[in-house]
C-alpha cells in the first residue's frame, strides 16, 4: 500500500484548546478566522503553561479565504500569540485533514528541526466564505453571465468525479447497502453522546470561551474579536441538541438519498490549537500524549469518505499494532453514511468510536477539526486510562489521514 508515513520517538502533545463551535450565521459569524485562531492559540499556550516567546515554529491551516488578510493567517496567529518575530510560520492545507496535517508538521519541527515547542492551529469561518467570481478580472463582456457563486456551496463539488461531497457519501451508502434509518440512528447517537459530554463538563477543559477582546503586540496594530450586540460571551458548542431518530427522519434528503442536514456534519465557525514539544523541552510538564505515527493516503474521489480505512490500515501495518489494541478511535463525521461505511469495512467496535459525539453534533470547521479530534481523543484516553488512540478524517478529492497517539502515562 502506498502511503505517506511518518513516525516519531520524541514529539509530544502538551495541550490543546479550541473556541466553541458556533452554527453558521451565529455568534461567531462576523469574526475573522485569524482572530478565532489567535484566541485558540493563546488558550493552548496558557494550558501548556508556556509563553509565546518559547515557541519555535508555527503551523496553521484554513481553507476558504474568509478575510482579505487570509494570506497572513499562520503568521498573524503566531505573532499575536506571542511567538518571536524570528520564528517562521507555515500554512498547510489538506482539506478536512488540515488539522491533523498541522500536527504532523509540528511534530516534525520539534523532533527533526529542533524547534523545541511548536504551535499548531486550524481556523475556519464557514459563515464568511465568500460569494465570488473567478472570471471577472478582465471585465464583463456584453451579455456574458455574471457568475457570482457561493463558494461554501460550490466548493463541495469535485469535478474530477462529478459528485458533490454529499454525493460521495450517497455512493458509499449504495455500495455498502446503508439505509436512511441506519444513518439517522448513527446521527442520533452522535447528538446523544455530545449532549452527555456537555452535561458532564467533558468539553469544558478544551473550550476557551470567546468574548469581546483586543489582541495587541508592541510594534503591531491591534486586532481582536467583537461579538454581535447582545452576545456577551460564547462558552459552548451551539449545535448539539436533542435529535432522536424519529425527529431526524422528518428531514428531507439533501442529495437525493440517505443524507440530510440532520445526519451530516454541522456547518460551524471555530478554531482549535495545540502545543507540541520535544521531551527535553517539555521536561517537568505532563503531556497529554505522544505522537507515535501518521499516515496519509489516496483513495478514489467518488468514495472519498472511505479514506480513513486505508489510512488506518497503513498506520497499523507500519506500526505493527492490531486494531483491537486501539482503545479509542475518532473518525470525523463528515457524513453519517461515510462513517458507517468505514465502520463496516474495518469491523470497528462503535463503543470505541467517537465516544463524545462527532461532527454531526459538534460541527466541522474544516481546518480546525483534526486538532479537535486529536485533543479530544488524547483527553478521553487519559480520562479512561487507555493507551492508544487514533484520530482520522476523510478528505475531499479522495484522501484519508490518520494519526496514532499514545498516552503519556502508558
Amino acid at each position: 500500500m502506498s502511503a505517506l508515513f511518518s513516525s516519531w520517538n520524541d514529539a509530544w502533545l502538551l495541550a490543546g484548546a479550541r473556541t466553541p463551535f458556533a452554527d453558521l450565521g451565529g455568534a461567531l459569524s462576523a469574526v475573522s478566522p485569524i482572530d478565532l485562531g489567535i484566541a485558540a492559540a493563546r488558550g493552548a499556550l496558557a494550558k501548556a503553561g508556556l509563553e509565546g516567546p518559547e515557541i519555535g515554529f508555527v503551523v496553521a491551516g484554513s481553507l476558504a479565504p474568509a478575510s482579505f488578510d487570509a494570506y497572513m493567517l499562520p503568521r498573524h496567529i503566531g505573532l499575536y500569540a506571542g511567538a518571536p518575530l524570528e520564528v517562521p510560520a507555515l500554512l498547510v492545507q489538506r482539506v478536512c485533514g488540515t488539522g491533523i496535517e498541522a500536527l504532523v508538521q509540528a511534530a516534525h519541527a520539534v523532533e527533526r528541526h529542533g524547534a523545541g515547542f511548536a504551535l499548531a492551529a486550524g481556523a475556519e469561518s464557514m459563515s464568511r466564505n465568500p460569494i465570488c467570481a473567478f472570471t471577472h478580472r478582465n471585465g464583463f463582456p456584453l451579455g456574458a453571465p455574471v457568475e457570482f457563486k457561493d463558494f461554501l456551496w460550490e466548493a463541495l463539488l469535485d469535478p474530477a468525479c462529478g459528485l458533490s461531497m454529499g454525493g460521495t457519501a450517497e455512493e458509499l451508502a449504495r455500495r455498502y447497502a446503508i439505509t436512511r434509518g441506519e444513518v439517522d440512528a448513527f446521527a442520533a447517537r452522535s447528538f446523544e453522546r455530545a449532549l452527555a459530554a456537555q452535561a458532564a463538563g467533558f468539553f469544558d477543559d478544551e473550550i476557551l470561551p470567546v468574548e469581546d477582546c483586543v489582541f495587541s503586540r508592541p510594534g503591531l496594530r491591534e486586532r481582536g474579536i467583537r461579538l454581535p450586540r447582545g452576545v456577551g460571551r460564547v462558552a459552548a458548542d451551539t449545535h448539539p441538541r436533542p435529535s432522536p431518530p424519529e425527529r431526524l427522519a422528518t428531514i428531507r434528503p439533501a442529495f437525493g438519498g440517505v443524507q440530510t442536514g440532520g445526519n451530516s456534519s454541522a456547518i460551524v465557525d471555530g478554531a482549535a490549537a495545540a502545543v507540541v514539544g520535544s521531551g527535553a523541552a517539555a521536561r517537568g510538564r505532563r503531556p497529554l500524549a505522544r505522537f507515535v505515527a501518521a499516515a496519509a493516503v489516496g483513495c478514489p474521489p467518488e468514495i472519498m469518505g472511505i479514506g480513513p480505512v486505508p489510512a488506518i490500515r497503513a498506520l497499523l501495518a507500519r506500526t505493527g499494532l492490531r486494531l483491537e489494541q486501539i482503545d479509542l478511535i475518532e473518525i470525523n463525521e463528515a457524513f453519517g453514511a461515510q462513517v458507517l461505511a468505514c465502520v463496516r469495512e474495518l469491523g470497528l467496535d462503535e463503543e470505541r468510536l467517537n465516544v463524545n459525539g462527532g461532527a454531526i453534533a459538534i460541527g466541522h470547521p474544516l481546518a480546525a477539526t483534526g486538532i479537535r479530534l486529536a485533543v479530544t481523543c488524547a483527553r478521553e484516553l487519559r480520562r479512561r486510562g487507555g493507551r492508544y488512540g487514533i484520530a482520522s478524517a476523510c478528505i475531499g478529492g479522495g484522501q484519508g489521514i490518520a494519526l496514532l497517539l499514545e498516552t503519556s502515562d502508558a
